[in-house]
């Protein structure tokens, strides 16, 4: 094999003759595509989003593990499976990314898009075993590089393996760092109060660390969840060829073919038990993008009350001070916003609609196939992707960077009415209701109030301790006491 052919491109320009099943077609001499790329490039003109980069990628994994299946059963001879694993391997690495130019639009089962990978690395690994491209190349996409695989099986595969990449390696590890800093300021803000908010209205005190305890905690679950959705994921499609029966590949085909892509990935691969199931639908990407969504609807909790705490300086509540990473805006000086929080969001808001699409075309599945696949890959990974950068983002840029107002937090709780509840006990609801009413109606302290109405002022200054209405805030985090 000439090993030293290099992995960019031809170096060729103009045009050479490439042939599928009906007949000749001109591609850019400069790249390794083939006919079928070269038809889908003409009839499939449609928007602008590509097939995500990280698909091909798993799909060179997915071909780089076929060639070397193959090849130890000797259907393939060793030159040409050792060139295409090499080839493969350098589409799994991303070298080859200029290679894959196809629309997100295309053929519902993704043939375009299994073509253009098999296509690209038959022509590379003829390159490299020292062979033309194209009509004269020594090896052959359908042939060779697609040897015991179906679009059909081949596409879920590398859908699968490339979700369970994404989330594995860029959204679980930043939502998780995410969740950590905001624990991390819990702890450190454990033991200071601050009011309470119910329906936006103020209520009973707590502390600034459990209130930020609440946020790691759901992002901590719903990563949990995350990481449960993905475990149908790690069930392949390969071996069932066509309609799930397997026709044309060999006994053990799927099985080996799974072993390999967990030895290659690390990841707990296994053929799927029932082909039909994993041709015919979606069902384990629509759980993991609702995983996903999870992440979003806790994620967006977190940020929005970030935003909220946050609002003023003057004239909001004001809690929060959020690093001051920009301008915001371009015609009253000095105004800065929770541009962080309403990044988050926006993504969060992203997210949620991008399930709901999938959620669509999971149900879209006719009889042996579901042929919304490339629009179900698309949404998953862009999804999985803007939650890791979002998370990653708010961390980074924000949370990190975020500290108290403790003198607004202490006004706001030497002001709250609702302080009154510790009082209710001793005095009765509607006592203590009236006390509430009378402060606010008349503008007074809370304890002005209550003494008006005949409350013995050792008796509230003993009950109305808002450091003794929190609970245990250290228990709550699990810190020592």
């Amino acid at each position: 094999m000439a090993s030293d052919q290099p992995p960019i491109g031809t170096g060729a320009t103009g045009a050479r003759e490439e042939r599928d099943a009906l007949g000749a077609v001109e591609v850019p001499a400069e790249h390794y595509w083939g006919a079928q790329t070269q038809r889908s490039l003409l009839h499939f003109d449609i928007g602008e989003d590509r097939m995500p980069a990280e698909l091909c990628r798993a799909y060179g994994l997915v071909k780089l593990a076929a060639a070397l299946v193959n090849g130890e059963a000797g259907r393939l001879a060793p030159e040409p499976a050792a060139a295409i694993a090499a080839a493969a391997k350098e589409v799994a690495d991303g070298d080859l990314d200029a290679e894959f130019p196809l629309r997100l639009w295309q053929s519902g089962s993704g043939t375009q898009t299994n073509m253009n990978v098999n296509e690209v690395i038959a022509n590379r690994a003829s390159q490299l075993l020292g062979g033309g491209l194209g009509t004269g190349r020594l090896v052959h996409p359908n042939d060779h590089v697609n040897l015991g695989q179906s679009t059909n099986d081949g596409f879920p595969t590398a859908m699968h393996l490339a979700v369970l990449l994404a989330v594995r390696d860029r959204t679980l590890p930043r939502v998780e760092a995410l969740a950590a800093a905001i624990r991390a300021k819990a702890e450190a803000w454990v033991d200071v109060v601050k009011i309470g908010r119910t329906h936006l209205q103020d209520a009973t005190p707590l502390t600034v660390g459990q209130e930020w305890s609440g946020w790691a905690a759901q992002l901590e679950a719903a990563a949990g969840r995350l990481r449960e959705a993905l475990a149908p994921v790690t069930e392949l499609a390969a071996g069932g060829t066509a309609v799930g029966t397997g026709i044309n590949a060999p006994d053990g085909f799927g099985e080996a073919l799974a072993d390999r892509l967990a030895d290659l990935t690390g990841l707990p691969l296994t053929t799927a038990p029932n082909k039909f199931a994993a041709l015919g639908s979606l069902d384990a990407l629509v759980a993991a993008s609702a995983g996903l969504r999870g992440v979003a609807v806790a994620l967006m909790k977190a940020a929005n009350d970030m935003r909220w705490l946050a609002s003023g300086p003057r004239a909001g509540l004001h809690e929060l001070r959020l690093p001051e990473n920009e301008p915001g805006s371009s015609i009253m000086p000095g105004k800065v916003n929770p541009t962080q929080q309403e990044a988050a969001v926006m993504v969060c808001l992203q997210v949620i609609g991008e399930d709901a699409i999938v959620a669509a075309a999971g149900s879209q599945g006719t009889f042996e196939l579901n042929t919304m696949r490339p629009l179900v890959i698309g949404n998953v990974l862009h999804s999985a992707r803007l939650l890791g950068d979002a998370a990653e983002s708010l961390r980074v840029h924000s949370v990190e960077g975020t500290e108290l107002d403790r003198e607004r937090i202490a006004a706001h709780v030497d002001r709250s009415l609702m302080l009154v509840t510790a009082l209710s006990p001793h005095v009765g609801y509607d006592r203590a209701a009236a006390i509430a009413h009378r402060a606010d109606h008349e503008g007074t302290t809370l304890r002005e109030a209550a003494l008006a109405l005949g409350v013995d002022p050792a008796d509230f200054d003993r009950v109305v301790d808002p450091a003794t209405m929190v609970g245990d805030p250290r228990r709550d985090l699990g810190l020592p006491g």
